[in-house]
């Protein structure tokens, strides 16, 4: 490392403290979405000052007032925006540099009904990890960002190239609408880096996404003449050992992306939800009625919807023929949210290496490069042209309770940003 980075990462020791306190700062701000309506406006007031006080013009603006949002054809409706205010501010470079975006999502999934046993809006740091809703998605990657903003005016760092913090809305839930929103407002680099928690991986790549959800109906009850109600009890069953041949299906038919050939399963199907009826004693016994599955499966980058939609159709109809005696009513089957598409750069791109240069400075080896386990908001980036790759910390039970960041991993991570940014856009 030269003189410059030597002082980056002592500055980042140094101020680790304050950059813990970003995140804390950030997690007990309550920005949770549940679509269409979200929380965000809070945490994105608190980043804006943020930037402010170390010398940023930081913009927050309503995506109702961009032009040819909604009439632009990746925008999903359904989504209210009032209140909910995408931040993006601009640090001229000197000239000379390439520009860059530090990208991030300031909502998160909601808290939840599982059991906590911290305060899911606490920001609780206990040994190597600070507790709270978003902290590792993305609330830590967040705040990396922006101590990376301050850093750079704290250090007195002469950029070439522009440097550009935003702060997204509506992420979660396919929302994606606060990312085009941000590009289509005049937010565009030579490349960005999102700060996802990829487990200090660099993440070039994302999977895409469906989610269905499919309701069964029968007749119930518990006392009849003659053969004892099933309800949709047996529908369920076969429809849960016929997920397993759609499952095949999808291995078979997806073409493996090279950012995905070691996984396990590229394309992995999943039934994440089945609600049959309320629980307890102040619910009569008696066999379901109704029972609704959540039915979620990714896709490979390069794979288009119409392809998705067909492949699932296929299946589905095939298995409804296949037994017609379980369904006297045919299941209705709805897509509460948007077609996430897989996305990829080449693993080869100047953002990939370059940022693993950095990465093996920091960490003593070039971290792995390989695409991430999930749908984001990366590929509006590349449908801009702009190339863009995923970077942030490690932690654990993201979506779920008690969901944590390691604090580590936060130095590590912050570090090797900071590193980028000099390299990528010039001093």
């Amino acid at each position: 490392m030269d003189t410059l980075e030597t002082k980056i990462c002592d500055y980042v020791e140094s101020h680790s403290e304050r950059l813990f306190g970003h995140i804390r700062e950030l997690v007990r701000r309550d920005s949770q979405n549940t679509p269409p309506v979200g929380r965000e406006a809070e945490a994105q007031q608190y980043l804006a000052s943020l930037l402010n006080d170390c010398g940023w013009q930081a913009e927050l603006y309503e995506l109702d007032d961009v032009p040819g949002l909604r009439q632009h054809e990746l925008f999903f409706g359904g989504r209210e925006y009032a209140g909910r205010p995408n931040l993006g501010a601009r640090r001229k470079g000197e000239g000379g540099g390439r520009s860059l975006i530090l990208s991030g999502h300031a909502d998160t999934v909601p808290r939840g009904t599982q059991p906590w046993t911290r305060d899911a809006f606490g920001g609780e740091i206990e040994g190597n990890r600070l507790y709270g809703r978003g902290s590792n998605d993305m609330k830590a990657g967040l705040a990396i960002n922006a101590f990376a903003a301050e850093a750079v005016e704290r250090l007195g760092i002469r950029l070439r190239g522009d440097l550009i913090f935003e702060s997204v809305v509506d992420e979660e839930f396919g929302g994606v609408n606060g990312t085009l929103a941000g590009r289509l407002h005049g937010y565009v680099a030579d490349g960005a880096i999102i700060s996802e928690p990829s487990f200090l991986r660099i993440c070039p790549g994302q999977r895409g996404g469906r989610v269905v959800h499919i309701t069964l109906s029968a007749s119930g009850g518990i006392l009849t003449e003659g053969r004892y109600p099933a309800g949709v009890i047996d529908q369920l069953t076969y429809l849960l050992n016929s997920v397993r041949e759609f499952a095949q299906e999808r291995r078979r038919a997806a073409p493996v992306h090279p950012l995905y050939a070691a996984a396990v399963d590229p394309v992995p199907v999943s039934v994440t939800k089945i609600i049959t009826a309320p629980w307890g004693t102040g619910e009569p016994i008696t066999t379901p009625e109704e029972c609704r599955i959540e039915l979620y499966w990714q896709a490979m980058p390069g794979e288009t919807k119409s392809v998705i939609d067909a492949g699932f159709a296929a299946w589905f109809d095939g298995m409804i023929a296949a037994a017609p005696q379980l369904f006297p009513r045919r299941p209705v089957v709805e897509s509460p949210i948007r077609f996430l598409p897989g996305s990829a750069i080449a693993a080869d791109h100047p953002l990939v290496t370059g940022l693993a240069a950095c990465g093996a400075e920091v960490l003593g080896a070039a971290p792995p490069v390989a695409g991430i386990e999930g749908p984001c908001d990366m590929y509006v980036f590349h449908e801009f042209g702009i190339p863009a790759a995923l970077w942030g910390p490690r932690g654990g039970n993201t979506h779920a309770a008690d969901e944590y960041v390691e604090l580590d991993t936060v130095i590590a991570a912050a570090k090797t940003l900071l590193m980028f940014v000099t390299r990528w856009c010039g001093v």
